[in-house]
């Protein structure tokens, strides 16, 4: 008897532990906490070692190695789904089990007990196993249920996932086409220059705000978006973020031009920045602006080139590394974690800043992305 109650203890805590997951990454629209959470403790564990698996499998192919780093966010969705249902499958097995003789036939062994829980949770109904009362009844149509709402619930979360992913990359498209491939903050502004389109920025500013937002809102509320990567090369949703907010501080602080939007998109994106990083635990260090004063200085001068009018250097660089604190070593660190190439965001320097990152680029590629970079 105290096995057997055991065994339903046991069987009502997984399944508890795999529902309440199934309603906070999928119905829950915000930022939910990880007790309690299958889903986010296996991303979590996945992650780790996919990325050192793609390093070994792939030393020379960069293209490979992000082709299976970009597997990983389906991958996991699918791991998602088959972590609920086995975990409620031995739940309800579990419990099955301890009811055994309520069955009939008296369930022989616990792989009965998984099959029986198995056609109730699938909907199947081959009838070769029936409940004899009403406890044993009342448990098959709980997994019945479970079943069929883990699968109706499962279907409207890709759709919102791969709904938020679309509106995501529209915009880091846009950018890149604006701020050229890597985008920069530089690279957009000197672009806007030559293109003649400099009083088109404040519109710009105005979407990449809602792009925040949207951006914030979604990868809190459904992390598994933060590991899907661009379909493009040396674009990401953390350069695009990085690209943005630095456009909005050098024309808070270096370009001679009206700032007030690019105030609000700089507010918006920091908390972005923060949001993220916590949700994700990952450290920043808000005193160091992520560059050096050489590195703006050659920024400055792209920007003159292009023909922009500046306020004075040491001013500008005093006001732009005090703003750049908020958020550079945020962004770095959500760089570093989702394997994405940390981009120098001001500036035409290389595209990859973390050494350990840079080693596993073979020559040539570092040399073609050097070259797309230049002025």
């Amino acid at each position: 008897m105290p096995l057997r109650i055991a065994l339903v203890i046991l069987g009502v805590l997984l399944i508890v532990a795999s529902l309440n997951d199934v309603f906070q990454s999928v119905i829950v629209p915000r930022a939910v906490g990880r007790r309690l959470r299958p889903s986010y403790y296996q991303a979590r564990i996945l992650w780790i070692m996919w990325p050192r698996v793609a390093r070994r499998i792939h030393p020379n192919n960069e293209d490979a190695r992000e082709d299976f780093l970009a597997a990983f966010a389906p991958f996991n969705l699918v791991g998602n789904l088959m972590t609920w249902s086995l975990l409620l499958l031995i739940g309800y097995g579990a419990i099955f089990f301890a009811l055994r003789e309520q069955v009939h036939p008296a369930l022989g062994s616990f792989g009965e007990a998984l099959y029986f829980a198995g056609t109730s949770f699938f909907t199947i109904g081959f009838g070769d196993y029936v409940g004899n009362t009403g406890l044993t009844r009342l448990a098959s149509l709980a997994a019945g249920a479970s079943g069929f709402g883990i699968i109706s619930t499962t279907t409207a979360y890709l759709f919102a996932i791969f709904g938020a992913f679309q509106n995501r990359e529209q915009f880091v498209v846009t950018v890149g086409a604006r701020a050229g491939a890597p985008p920069s903050g530089v690279g957009l502004l000197t672009i806007a220059a030559h293109a003649g389109v400099t009083k088109d920025l404040s519109v710009l500013m105005r979407s990449a705000e809602a792009w925040c937002a949207m951006l914030m809102e979604t990868h809190l509320a459904y992390p598994i978006l933060a590991y899907f990567r661009s379909s493009h090369d040396y674009e990401s949703w953390v350069g695009t973020l990085g690209t943005m907010l630095d456009t909005a501080v050098l024309m808070m602080t270096t370009v001679q031009c009206d700032g007030g939007e690019a105030r609000i998109l700089y507010n918006i994106g920091r908390h972005a920045t923060h949001d993220l990083s916590t949700y994700f635990r990952l450290a920043g260090d808000d005193r160091d602006p992520g560059i050096t004063r050489d590195q703006f200085d050659d920024a400055c001068t792209r920007l003159e080139s292009a023909g922009l009018s500046l306020h004075d250097r040491d001013r500008a660089w005093q006001h732009f590394a005090e703003l750049r604190r908020g958020y550079a070593s945020h962004l770095n660190a959500l760089a570093a974690f989702f394997e994405v190439p940390t981009l120098h965001w001001v500036g035409p320097h290389s595209l990859v800043e973390s050494e350990h990152i840079r080693q596993q680029i073979p020559p040539e590629t570092l040399e073609k992305i050097d070259k797309l970079q230049k002025p």
